[in-house]
């Protein structure tokens, strides 16, 4: 069998890793991919400008199943194309996928299907942006409502940085969504989902800002953990019933069933979970814990889903726990510097950790960084706190300059537990 898999960063070296464990699979292609998924995929540097021009890439290869991994693709119709070309592809359409590459029409389907999340409003003209702050407290929730990588999302601690965020944001995008800034605490829950079937998985806890503590900007991640202790039984039943299963049967009621990873960004809040926003793939750095944690063949879950047998999907899990840390670069997230040398990357394998590419080059037996996000280091342990031990004494054999990543990630979880 042989699978392409659109996509270059750690959460496609993650999926590649686990796709390759199953034995009927020959040959793994990665577009564009890196240089260091080598061990487990070939990688197909190449570019292109339209849908059309990656599906012809792709069908160029003969699969026999597709993966996309990032969303770019999926909002340009990839998917849509491949049916066309009765390709068998994993992943939603354009329409299903604005659950994601629209956040007015998420939030407008949230509205209409009753599903918990925060008020808001979405605006076009600056001016009626600002006014609409009057009737709003701080902290305010400023969003893009396209598609920004993880970092189109400004909370604004006064009234004058949230009036410089609508300012910055309608100049870059069509429209904005201002909302109501909910308390709790984050988590994610991904999903596999068929039309209105829902099989869940585990529940993790993503790092957003750049600096310990969740100071500084918003990132495409930091690091994350799984399973999420905040993310209780009776929580988890509450988020696949209120949130996941009549959002999938929203999409089908409006005539775009999704097929693919439905990923729930979740707000744990007073009156139970609410979603903060969705996204139509893999998340990441949610993968890169949740695929060292599952027991179950990746490759013929997708295949089974491709199949239409969703219903016969059984998820197992490893009982442990995995903690993940996001090596970047220097000036991540505003400004990326690449071109420094990667040291240690050797080091790390008596460690027993594994190590997933993000933004890496590799030249004349050296790796250099070439991205913002650069490595995802991984440790899998029967507790959360050998985990984030395990993880961080693999960090501590890398090195190169300017290398930023946070020192807490799961602390908050720790701390909770070891206080009861």
């Amino acid at each position: 069998m042989k699978i392409v898999l659109v996509g270059g960063g750690g959460r496609e070296h993650a999926l590649a890793w686990k796709l390759a464990q199953n034995k009927r699979v020959e040959e793994i292609v990665v577009i564009p991919g890196s240089s260091g998924m080598i061990e487990v995929a070939e990688y197909l540097p190449v570019e292109w400008d339209t849908a059309e021009e990656l599906a012809d890439i792709i069908c160029s290869q003969q699969p026999d199943l597709v993966i996309i991994g990032n969303e770019a693709p999926l909002e340009a119709g990839i998917v849509d194309i491949l049916q066309e070309r009765k390709v068998t592809v994993f992943g939603p359409t354009k329409a299903a996928a604005r659950i994601e590459t629209s956040k007015s029409f998420a939030k407008h389907l949230f509205t209409k299907y009753r599903i918990p999340t925060a008020s808001y409003g979405v605006f076009i003209d600056p001016e009626e942006a600002i006014r609409f702050l009057e009737v709003q407290t701080a902290p305010y929730v400023i969003k893009a409502d396209g598609l920004a990588a993880g970092k189109g999302v400004v909370i604004a601690a006064t009234r004058e940085e949230a009036e410089q965020a609508i300012i910055q944001l309608l100049k870059t995008g069509e429209r904005i969504v201002i909302e109501e800034f909910m308390e709790g605490e984050e988590a994610s829950l991904l999903a596999f989902v068929d039309g209105e079937t829902v099989v869940p998985m585990i529940a993790a806890q993503d790092h957003k800002r750049l600096l310990d503590d969740d100071a500084g900007p918003n990132t495409g991640g930091m690091g994350a953990y799984a399973p999420a202790a905040v993310v209780t039984p009776e929580i988890y039943e509450q988020a696949v019933e209120t949130i996941l299963k009549p959002t999938a049967a929203a999409l089908v009621r409006e005539g775009c069933p999704f097929r693919g990873v439905l990923y729930a960004g979740l707000m744990i809040t007073a009156e139970g979970p609410k979603v903060v926003e969705f996204n139509c793939r893999f998340g990441d750095p949610e993968t890169q814990v949740l695929m060292p944690l599952l027991d179950s063949d990746l490759t013929d879950v997708i295949l089974q889903i491709c199949r239409g047998e969703i219903a016969e999907v059984e998820l197992s899990w490893l009982q442990a726990h995995a903690v993940c840390v996001v090596l970047a670069s220097f000036g991540y997230p505003r400004q990326t510097y690449t071109g420094d040398v990667i040291r240690g990357l050797m080091d790390v394998a008596r460690r027993d950790a594994l190590v997933f590419h993000a933004g890496t080059r590799y030249i004349d037996g050296k790796y250099y960084t070439d991205g913002g996000r650069v490595l995802n280091v991984v440790a899998v342990r029967p507790n959360l706190r050998a985990a984030k031990d395990a993880a961080y004494a693999a960090v501590s054999e890398i090195s190169f300059d300017g290398m930023q990543y946070r020192t807490d990630i799961a602390d908050k979880e720790l701390k909770k537990s070891e206080e009861k």
